[in-house]
């Protein structure tokens, strides 16, 4: 499921965030997009998401600004400088085509005007604090939409239900048509009395297109539907395993059409069965 959070923390060095945001994928999926000094994290920080986050396709975000110095040092550290002149030269031996550093370069290099770094140790507590935060936001914002989700569901489970009761009890009197209906044609194109044969040739395919079978399997479906949305947890699989049970049903539904109505309800079943399978999607 799609969801969104973010933490921020001030700390004596620098302003460091995290951020994560959620799209919606059936297996769990995870991209870092973190600044090398925190690349030693990345393990820790994907095994403790995997624990709360099941489905998915995921992304963490951490950014680290430091603070720049407020007062410049009377020079830069000479031992950095003289080292960084050395590997510049031994670089530009190996590759003359190599632009030489600019002073901008070196000034901006790291440790070159001072400046103060968090201990290792303590920035990274810090992003799994953040971490921490984050992920209760957006497990909040998960479960928010995952409510949503459930109402939308279940009005679609209702409206499914709706069609089978209307349609119940029009049954009879359509297999009663049909059965007159195909009797005349029968002794038209047989030319002959021989009713009692042609009854039983009816009555044989009128049972075969008898829908109470499949009306009594979608109602069992959808009761299914509403228990599994109200068990709550990871419920995505197994409502899309009964997707396809109801599709299953509404296309035999469809196949012993003999009358308009049936068709048009098996095609109305099938489309707000399609609309629940594309949000079953979404669920963990």
């Amino acid at each position: 499921m799609t969801g969104y959070a973010v933490e921020t923390a001030e700390l004596p060095q620098g302003h460091l965030s995290l951020e994560l945001r959620s799209v919606n994928a059936r297996f769990l999926e995870l991209a870092f997009r973190i600044p090398e000094d925190l690349r030693p994290l990345e393990s820790q920080l994907r095994e403790r998401i995997a624990r709360d986050i099941r489905r998915g396709k995921l992304e963490c975000r951490i950014n680290y600004q430091v603070h720049a110095v407020a007062v410049l040092p009377e020079a830069p550290d000479a031992a950095l400088l003289d080292r960084l002149v050395q590997l510049a030269a031994q670089v530009q031996s190996r590759l003359p085509q190599a632009a030489p550093l600019t002073v901008a370069d070196v000034l901006r290099w790291p440790g070159m005007l001072g400046e103060v770094h968090s201990e290792p140790a303590s920035l990274y507590a810090t992003v799994m604090e953040l971490l921490e935060r984050a992920l209760r936001e957006l497990t909040a914002s998960r479960a928010r939409e995952g409510e949503r989700l459930r109402s939308l569901l279940q009005e679609r489970v209702e409206a499914l239900r709706q069609r089978v009761y209307a349609l119940r009890p029009q049954l009879p009197a359509i297999v009663t048509a049909y059965r007159e209906k195909l009797t005349r044609r029968m002794e038209e194109l047989a030319g002959t009395p021989e009713r009692d044969r042609i009854l039983q040739e009816v009555a044989l395919y009128a049972q075969k297109i008898d829908v109470e079978e499949e009306l009594g399997r979608l109602e069992s479906h959808l009761a299914e539907v509403e228990r599994v949305l109200g068990t709550g947890g990871a419920v995505g699989k197994r409502l899309d395993f009964l997707m396809q049970e109801l599709h299953r049903e509404a296309n035999t539904l469809g196949s012993k059409s003999v009358t308009a109505e049936l068709a048009q309800t098996s095609v109305e079943l099938k489309v707000l069965i399609e609309q629940m399978r594309e949000q079953v999607q979404n669920l963990e």
